[in-house]
């Protein structure tokens, strides 16, 4: 009986510790949800790689003219996970906004300590 305790106790942490984002991963999309608050397209593109930084100031402008206003009234930001995909490192945020409208899931793609790309939908 102890043992099972004692597995259920390990196990039980692992799942915990899995669920708490990298200081990193969290400041990174704290960083990208603010450049869109704040329509700040050179704060936006700093971290990214080569093909991030193509990203056209209007293809920016017109997701932050959509989500700037809602993000402004309040939000909150939640880590949902991480996944590995093509030597990508993915880690997913729930974004709730306080004007009561639908939840959003913005999505951080990082490869070699580059933003590949971040989207909120």
């Amino acid at each position: 009986m102890m043992i099972i305790t004692a597995a259920l106790l390990v196990s039980s942490s692992a799942l915990t510790l899995a669920f708490e984002a990298s200081k990193e991963d969290a400041a990174l999309s704290a960083k990208l949800i603010r450049a869109l608050q704040t329509a700040d397209y050179s704060s936006y593109i700093a971290d990214g790689t080569t093909a991030f930084k193509k990203m056209k100031p209007e293809q920016f402008n017109a997701v932050a003219t959509r989500l700037a206003p809602k993000l402004k009234a309040g939000h909150e930001v939640s880590y949902l996970g991480e996944l590995k995909q093509k030597g990508h490192h993915i880690t997913l945020w729930k974004v709730s906004f306080q004007d009561g409208s639908d939840d959003a899931l913005a999505r951080l793609s990082m490869k070699d300590g580059k933003v590949g790309s971040f989207g909120i939908r």
